[in-house]
Protein backbone atom coordinates (compact mmCIF):
# COMPACT_ATOMS: atom_id res chain seq x y z
CA UNK A 1 0.00 0.00 0.00
CA UNK A 2 1.01 3.51 -0.38
CA UNK A 3 -0.24 6.99 -0.09
CA UNK A 4 -1.54 9.31 -2.51
CA UNK A 5 -3.09 13.12 -2.39
CA UNK A 6 -6.36 12.77 -4.24
CA UNK A 7 -9.30 15.01 -5.24
CA UNK A 8 -12.05 13.27 -4.56
CA UNK A 9 -14.47 15.83 -5.68
CA UNK A 10 -14.52 19.65 -5.81
CA UNK A 11 -13.13 21.16 -2.98
CA UNK A 12 -12.35 17.47 -1.04
CA UNK A 13 -8.55 16.72 -1.58
CA UNK A 14 -7.48 14.15 1.06
CA UNK A 15 -4.47 12.18 1.69
CA UNK A 16 -5.85 8.60 1.28
CA UNK A 17 -4.37 5.30 1.62
CA UNK A 18 -4.05 2.96 -2.05
CA UNK A 19 -2.70 0.22 -3.70
CA UNK A 20 0.55 0.94 -5.53
CA UNK A 21 -0.02 0.85 -9.15
CA UNK A 22 1.29 -1.81 -11.44
CA UNK A 23 2.92 -1.30 -14.54
CA UNK A 24 1.00 -2.57 -17.52
CA UNK A 25 3.05 -3.59 -20.49
CA UNK A 26 4.60 -0.31 -21.76
CA UNK A 27 4.21 1.66 -18.58
CA UNK A 28 6.65 2.84 -15.94
CA UNK A 29 6.08 2.93 -12.19
CA UNK A 30 8.44 5.47 -10.51
CA UNK A 31 8.81 6.37 -6.84
CA UNK A 32 8.48 9.94 -6.56
CA UNK A 33 11.04 12.16 -5.37
CA UNK A 34 9.53 15.52 -5.92
CA UNK A 35 6.15 16.85 -7.33
CA UNK A 36 5.71 21.08 -7.26
CA UNK A 37 2.03 22.19 -6.12
CA UNK A 38 1.03 23.67 -9.47
CA UNK A 39 -2.13 26.88 -9.76
CA UNK A 40 -3.60 24.20 -11.72
CA UNK A 41 -3.93 22.07 -8.71
CA UNK A 42 -5.50 24.43 -6.67
CA UNK A 43 -8.05 25.05 -9.75
CA UNK A 44 -8.71 21.65 -9.81
CA UNK A 45 -9.54 21.71 -6.29
CA UNK A 46 -11.97 25.01 -7.00
CA UNK A 47 -13.26 23.30 -9.64
CA UNK A 48 -12.00 25.97 -11.92
CA UNK A 49 -10.25 23.49 -14.60
CA UNK A 50 -11.51 20.43 -15.97
CA UNK A 51 -10.95 17.11 -14.42
CA UNK A 52 -12.02 13.74 -13.91
CA UNK A 53 -12.07 12.66 -10.28
CA UNK A 54 -11.52 10.61 -8.10
CA UNK A 55 -7.87 11.62 -9.75
CA UNK A 56 -4.20 11.40 -7.52
CA UNK A 57 -3.36 15.23 -8.62
CA UNK A 58 -0.11 16.12 -9.48
CA UNK A 59 1.24 16.68 -12.94
CA UNK A 60 5.04 18.08 -12.28
CA UNK A 61 6.88 15.65 -10.72
CA UNK A 62 10.35 13.22 -10.58
CA UNK A 63 11.34 10.03 -10.08
CA UNK A 64 13.28 6.91 -9.71
CA UNK A 65 12.00 4.52 -12.16
CA UNK A 66 11.09 1.70 -9.36
CA UNK A 67 9.41 -1.50 -11.92
CA UNK A 68 8.61 -1.27 -15.69
CA UNK A 69 6.06 -3.08 -17.69
CA UNK A 70 6.55 -5.55 -20.93
CA UNK A 71 8.25 -4.03 -23.95
CA UNK A 72 10.01 -1.22 -21.57
CA UNK A 73 13.93 -1.15 -21.21
CA UNK A 74 14.83 1.97 -18.59
CA UNK A 75 16.71 0.81 -16.32
CA UNK A 76 15.81 0.20 -12.85
CA UNK A 77 17.08 3.31 -10.44
CA UNK A 78 16.61 5.70 -13.44
CA UNK A 79 15.74 9.10 -12.52
CA UNK A 80 13.43 10.54 -15.04
CA UNK A 81 10.47 13.91 -15.32
CA UNK A 82 6.68 12.94 -16.54
CA UNK A 83 5.45 14.76 -19.48
CA UNK A 84 2.21 14.62 -18.59
CA UNK A 85 0.07 15.16 -21.59
CA UNK A 86 -0.65 11.66 -23.43
CA UNK A 87 -2.14 12.63 -26.91
CA UNK A 88 -3.57 10.21 -28.67
CA UNK A 89 -2.07 10.58 -32.21
CA UNK A 90 -4.99 9.67 -34.24
CA UNK A 91 -7.59 13.06 -33.72
CA UNK A 92 -7.80 15.77 -36.04
CA UNK A 93 -5.60 18.08 -34.38
CA UNK A 94 -2.79 15.17 -33.22
CA UNK A 95 -2.87 14.51 -37.26
CA UNK A 96 -2.25 18.14 -38.10
CA UNK A 97 0.59 18.05 -35.42
CA UNK A 98 -1.37 20.50 -32.50
CA UNK A 99 -0.50 17.47 -29.90
CA UNK A 100 -1.49 19.78 -26.96
CA UNK A 101 -4.69 20.29 -28.17
CA UNK A 102 -5.62 16.52 -28.85
CA UNK A 103 -9.53 16.10 -28.28
CA UNK A 104 -8.51 12.53 -26.12
CA UNK A 105 -5.59 14.05 -23.90
CA UNK A 106 -5.49 12.53 -20.34
CA UNK A 107 -3.17 14.18 -18.34
CA UNK A 108 -1.47 12.63 -15.46
CA UNK A 109 -2.81 13.89 -12.68
CA UNK A 110 -5.66 15.44 -14.14
CA UNK A 111 -7.71 13.03 -15.96
CA UNK A 112 -5.43 9.97 -14.89
CA UNK A 113 -3.55 9.28 -11.02
CA UNK A 114 -0.44 11.49 -11.24
CA UNK A 115 2.38 12.56 -8.75
CA UNK A 116 1.18 13.33 -5.06
CA UNK A 117 1.88 9.78 -4.36
CA UNK A 118 4.73 7.98 -3.14
CA UNK A 119 4.53 6.12 -6.57
CA UNK A 120 3.53 6.69 -9.79
CA UNK A 121 2.29 5.03 -13.05
CA UNK A 122 2.45 6.23 -16.69
CA UNK A 123 3.70 5.33 -20.11
CA UNK A 124 6.78 4.80 -20.51
CA UNK A 125 6.71 7.18 -23.64
CA UNK A 126 6.56 9.94 -21.14
CA UNK A 127 9.37 9.54 -19.00
CA UNK A 128 12.67 12.42 -19.72
CA UNK A 129 15.72 10.47 -18.15
CA UNK A 130 17.88 12.98 -16.37
CA UNK A 131 21.36 12.53 -14.86
CA UNK A 132 21.34 11.08 -11.77
CA UNK A 133 23.03 13.48 -10.11
CA UNK A 134 20.01 16.42 -10.84
CA UNK A 135 18.23 18.15 -7.68
CA UNK A 136 14.59 15.95 -8.12
CA UNK A 137 13.13 19.35 -7.14
CA UNK A 138 14.46 20.65 -10.34
CA UNK A 139 13.75 17.33 -12.12
CA UNK A 140 10.20 18.29 -11.71
CA UNK A 141 10.31 22.15 -12.92
CA UNK A 142 10.72 20.24 -16.59
CA UNK A 143 6.95 20.43 -17.10
CA UNK A 144 6.69 23.95 -15.81
CA UNK A 145 9.58 24.72 -18.23
CA UNK A 146 8.18 23.25 -21.33
CA UNK A 147 4.94 24.89 -21.07
CA UNK A 148 7.14 28.21 -21.02
CA UNK A 149 9.47 27.14 -23.48
CA UNK A 150 6.16 26.88 -26.20
CA UNK A 151 5.25 30.09 -24.57
CA UNK A 152 8.47 32.01 -25.81
CA UNK A 153 8.26 30.05 -29.46
CA UNK A 154 4.93 31.43 -29.67
CA UNK A 155 5.91 34.81 -29.00
CA UNK A 156 8.82 34.51 -31.60
CA UNK A 157 11.11 36.28 -29.06
CA UNK A 158 14.60 37.41 -31.03
CA UNK A 159 17.60 39.59 -30.13
CA UNK A 160 17.25 42.95 -29.57
CA UNK A 161 13.14 42.76 -28.56
CA UNK A 162 12.01 44.22 -25.77
CA UNK A 163 9.74 41.79 -23.81
CA UNK A 164 7.41 42.17 -20.71
CA UNK A 165 6.90 39.49 -18.55
CA UNK A 166 3.48 40.01 -16.08
CA UNK A 167 3.13 37.79 -13.41
CA UNK A 168 6.24 36.80 -11.17
CA UNK A 169 5.38 33.15 -10.43
CA UNK A 170 7.46 29.99 -11.33
CA UNK A 171 6.10 30.85 -15.50
CA UNK A 172 6.60 34.22 -15.17
CA UNK A 173 10.13 33.78 -13.93
CA UNK A 174 11.11 30.67 -16.08
CA UNK A 175 9.76 32.72 -19.40
CA UNK A 176 11.68 35.67 -17.88
CA UNK A 177 15.36 33.61 -17.84
CA UNK A 178 13.93 31.91 -21.79
CA UNK A 179 13.70 35.59 -22.73
CA UNK A 180 17.00 36.91 -21.69
CA UNK A 181 18.60 33.85 -23.70
CA UNK A 182 16.83 34.74 -26.30
CA UNK A 183 18.59 38.67 -26.35
CA UNK A 184 15.29 39.98 -25.26
CA UNK A 185 15.72 42.98 -22.94
CA UNK A 186 12.76 41.98 -20.44
CA UNK A 187 11.05 43.83 -18.07
CA UNK A 188 8.87 41.82 -15.35
CA UNK A 189 5.87 43.44 -13.77
CA UNK A 190 5.07 42.36 -10.36
CA UNK A 191 3.78 43.25 -7.34
CA UNK A 192 6.04 41.42 -5.06
CA UNK A 193 9.22 43.46 -4.17
CA UNK A 194 11.04 39.89 -3.33
CA UNK A 195 9.83 38.57 -6.94
CA UNK A 196 11.07 41.52 -8.45
CA UNK A 197 14.71 41.76 -6.91
CA UNK A 198 14.55 37.65 -7.89
CA UNK A 199 13.86 38.91 -11.50
CA UNK A 200 16.97 41.62 -11.74
CA UNK A 201 19.35 38.68 -10.80
CA UNK A 202 17.74 36.52 -13.54
CA UNK A 203 18.86 39.27 -16.06
CA UNK A 204 15.61 41.74 -16.21
CA UNK A 205 17.00 45.45 -17.46
CA UNK A 206 13.73 46.64 -15.46
CA UNK A 207 10.91 46.06 -13.13
CA UNK A 208 7.92 47.73 -12.45
CA UNK A 209 4.86 47.11 -9.97
CA UNK A 210 2.09 47.92 -12.26
CA UNK A 211 0.87 47.68 -16.13
CA UNK A 212 0.55 51.70 -15.51
CA UNK A 213 4.42 51.65 -14.12
CA UNK A 214 5.40 49.42 -17.01
CA UNK A 215 3.59 52.27 -19.70
CA UNK A 216 5.38 54.96 -17.79
CA UNK A 217 8.66 53.45 -18.37
CA UNK A 218 8.23 51.85 -21.86
CA UNK A 219 5.66 54.12 -23.50
CA UNK A 220 6.17 52.87 -26.94
CA UNK A 221 5.36 49.06 -25.84
CA UNK A 222 7.19 46.00 -26.37
CA UNK A 223 7.65 43.54 -28.82
CA UNK A 224 6.30 40.33 -27.21
CA UNK A 225 3.92 41.03 -23.51
CA UNK A 226 3.44 37.13 -22.01
CA UNK A 227 0.83 37.28 -19.61
CA UNK A 228 1.71 34.65 -16.76
CA UNK A 229 -0.44 35.72 -14.22
CA UNK A 230 -3.75 33.92 -15.05
CA UNK A 231 -5.54 36.94 -13.64
CA UNK A 232 -8.15 39.30 -15.35
CA UNK A 233 -6.27 42.50 -14.51
CA UNK A 234 -3.01 41.52 -16.27
CA UNK A 235 -4.98 39.74 -19.44
CA UNK A 236 -6.85 43.03 -19.74
CA UNK A 237 -3.35 45.07 -18.90
CA UNK A 238 -1.41 42.53 -21.33
CA UNK A 239 -2.43 44.18 -25.04
CA UNK A 240 -1.52 48.04 -23.96
CA UNK A 241 1.69 46.99 -23.28
CA UNK A 242 2.74 45.86 -26.73
CA UNK A 243 3.76 48.43 -28.97
CA UNK A 244 2.43 48.61 -32.53
CA UNK A 245 2.91 45.27 -34.58
CA UNK A 246 3.16 43.42 -30.95
CA UNK A 247 2.50 40.01 -30.06
CA UNK A 248 0.65 39.43 -26.95
CA UNK A 249 0.96 35.69 -25.39
CA UNK A 250 -1.19 34.43 -22.73
CA UNK A 251 0.59 32.07 -20.82
CA UNK A 252 -1.80 32.18 -17.28
CA UNK A 253 -4.26 29.89 -16.69
CA UNK A 254 -8.10 31.89 -15.78
CA UNK A 255 -10.56 29.68 -13.79
CA UNK A 256 -12.69 28.47 -16.59
CA UNK A 257 -15.75 31.07 -17.60
CA UNK A 258 -14.38 33.41 -16.29
CA UNK A 259 -14.51 36.36 -18.93
CA UNK A 260 -12.39 39.78 -19.34
CA UNK A 261 -13.06 42.65 -22.01
CA UNK A 262 -10.70 43.57 -24.64
CA UNK A 263 -10.78 46.97 -26.96
CA UNK A 264 -11.34 45.44 -30.65
CA UNK A 265 -10.44 48.68 -32.23
CA UNK A 266 -7.34 49.04 -30.10
CA UNK A 267 -5.93 45.65 -31.57
CA UNK A 268 -7.04 46.12 -34.71
CA UNK A 269 -5.43 49.90 -35.04
CA UNK A 270 -2.12 48.58 -33.86
CA UNK A 271 -2.31 45.14 -35.40
CA UNK A 272 -1.47 43.93 -32.07
CA UNK A 273 -1.23 39.91 -32.15
CA UNK A 274 -3.22 38.35 -29.45
CA UNK A 275 -1.83 34.79 -28.81
CA UNK A 276 -2.53 31.81 -26.49
CA UNK A 277 0.24 28.78 -25.47
CA UNK A 278 -1.48 25.96 -24.07
CA UNK A 279 0.55 23.18 -22.50
CA UNK A 280 3.84 21.62 -24.09
CA UNK A 281 4.10 20.35 -27.63
CA UNK A 282 6.85 18.66 -28.25
CA UNK A 283 9.12 20.70 -25.83
CA UNK A 284 9.63 18.33 -22.86
CA UNK A 285 12.73 16.95 -24.48
CA UNK A 286 14.05 20.37 -24.90
CA UNK A 287 13.55 21.40 -21.06
CA UNK A 288 14.72 18.55 -20.13
CA UNK A 289 17.87 18.89 -21.51
CA UNK A 290 18.45 22.21 -20.47
CA UNK A 291 18.10 21.46 -16.74
CA UNK A 292 20.78 18.53 -17.29
CA UNK A 293 22.62 21.26 -18.59
CA UNK A 294 22.06 23.57 -15.77
CA UNK A 295 21.71 26.58 -17.78
CA UNK A 296 18.69 28.15 -15.76
CA UNK A 297 18.79 28.76 -12.41
CA UNK A 298 16.46 27.22 -10.12
CA UNK A 299 17.27 26.79 -6.87
CA UNK A 300 15.41 30.55 -6.10
CA UNK A 301 11.99 28.79 -7.86
CA UNK A 302 11.85 25.96 -4.73
CA UNK A 303 10.44 28.48 -1.87
CA UNK A 304 9.69 25.53 0.90
CA UNK A 305 9.51 21.55 0.50
CA UNK A 306 7.23 20.24 2.39
CA UNK A 307 5.72 16.39 2.91
CA UNK A 308 3.24 14.07 1.31
CA UNK A 309 1.03 14.52 4.56
CA UNK A 310 0.99 18.30 4.11
CA UNK A 311 -0.11 18.38 0.57
CA UNK A 312 -3.66 18.43 0.89
CA UNK A 313 -3.90 21.35 3.41
CA UNK A 314 -1.20 23.22 0.92
CA UNK A 315 -3.22 22.81 -2.50
CA UNK A 316 -6.63 23.41 -0.51
CA UNK A 317 -5.72 27.34 0.42
CA UNK A 318 -3.77 30.24 -1.81
CA UNK A 319 -0.15 30.40 -1.74
CA UNK A 320 1.62 32.73 -0.03
CA UNK A 321 2.33 36.22 -1.66
CA UNK A 322 5.53 35.23 -1.91
CA UNK A 323 5.77 31.77 -2.68
CA UNK A 324 6.91 30.91 -6.31
CA UNK A 325 6.64 26.95 -5.87
CA UNK A 326 6.57 24.51 -3.38
CA UNK A 327 7.83 21.01 -3.48
CA UNK A 328 6.03 18.00 -2.31
CA UNK A 329 8.81 15.51 -1.45
CA UNK A 330 6.55 12.18 -0.71
CA UNK A 331 10.15 9.91 -0.21
CA UNK A 332 11.70 12.84 2.64
CA UNK A 333 13.67 15.40 2.36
Amino acid sequence: MMQAVRLLATRDVQLVTCPVPEPGPGDVLVRVLAVGICGTDRHLHLGEFPSRPPVTLGHEFSGIVEATGSGVDLPLGTLVTCDPNIACGTCEPCRRGRVNLCLNNRPVGVGRDGGFATFSCFPASQAHVLPGSTDPCHAALAEPLSCCIHATDRADIRPGDRAVILGGGVIGLLCLQLAVQAGAEVMMVTRSDSKRALARTFGAAVTAQSAADAHAIWPEGATAVLECAGVAETVIAAPGLACRGGRVVIVGVMPQGRLTTVDPFDLLFREVDVLTAFLNPFTQARATRMIAEGSLSLDPLVSRRIPLTAAAAVISTPAPAAEIRAMVLPAGA
